[in-house]
């Protein structure tokens, strides 16, 4: 093989790889806002979920933020925001969602109460059997 064809397959090489890492930064950004389809259960006596044992308590799980609200409720919000996908922290004192890449807020119901996200976030539904907390679709 001559110095011509080693160098043609090398520029070949590096673009069939390009190619194919151009193709996983999708997979990298996926999941960053709200999935349509959410199947889990936290056990909030375990230790990894004990924020989830007091009002005020959240935790991310799956791509979700669930919080403990007032009066012991939980809900259940896609973890990044709707406006550049900065992840979300729960605020208790003030029940609401809060992103502090542009200051979005968002109520505890998902809509959107000031900033600039565009939309309201992807919320989910919550059960509690005992000590086991489904959060689903």
């Amino acid at each position: 093989m001559d110095r011509k064809e080693f160098l043609s397959l090398i520029s070949f090489g590096s673009i069939g790889t390009a190619m194919v890492c151009a193709g996983c930064s999708k997979s990298v950004n996926a999941g960053t806002t709200g999935s349509s389809s959410v199947d889990f259960t936290l056990d909030i006596s375990n230790a990894a979920n004990s924020a989830l044992q007091t009002e005020g308590g959240y935790l991310f799980s799956n791509n979700v933020l669930v919080a403990r609200t007032s009066g012991g409720e939980f809900v259940a919000v896609q973890q990044f925001c709707t406006h550049e996908k900065f992840q979300l922290v729960y605020q208790y004192a003030q029940h609401r969602f809060y992103c502090d890449g542009h200051n979005g807020t968002f109520s505890e119901a998902g809509t959107v109460t000031g900033g600039p996200p565009p939309r309201s976030l992807k919320t989910y539904n919550t059960s509690l059997n005992g000590n086991m907390l489904h959060v689903y679709s």
